[in-house]
């Protein structure tokens, strides 16, 4: 019979882990968990399509901003609209 070996773990891996584990917590689309705010989802709503842009103006992923699908493309298209009706910036303006 031969003896299995036990291996230690060092404490960084262990800390690799940990950080794993807690970092798995799955976004929640904020618009399939409130059908409501589907309708504020407009063009003219500038401060509501502004908390998906970033603060150089691009428009956030959908993994940063927890949008599914469906509505991360229903954001990008209303925030296209406003930009074009200049409700929203293109680009950060650099004084």
């Amino acid at each position: 019979m031969t003896k299995k070996i036990k291996l230690k773990i060092s404490a960084r891996l262990l800390k690799k882990k940990f950080r794993k584990k807690t970092a798995l917590s799955k976004k929640q689309c904020r618009f399939t968990n409130n059908p409501d705010m589907i309708h504020d989802l407009n063009y003219k709503n500038a401060v509501l399509l502004s908390k998906f842009l970033t603060e150089r103006g691009k428009i956030l992923p959908s993994r940063i901003s927890g949008n599914s699908n469906k509505y991360q493309r229903l954001v990008a298209q209303e925030i296209k609209k406003s930009r074009i009706m200049a409700l929203l910036p293109f680009c950060a303006t650099e004084y």
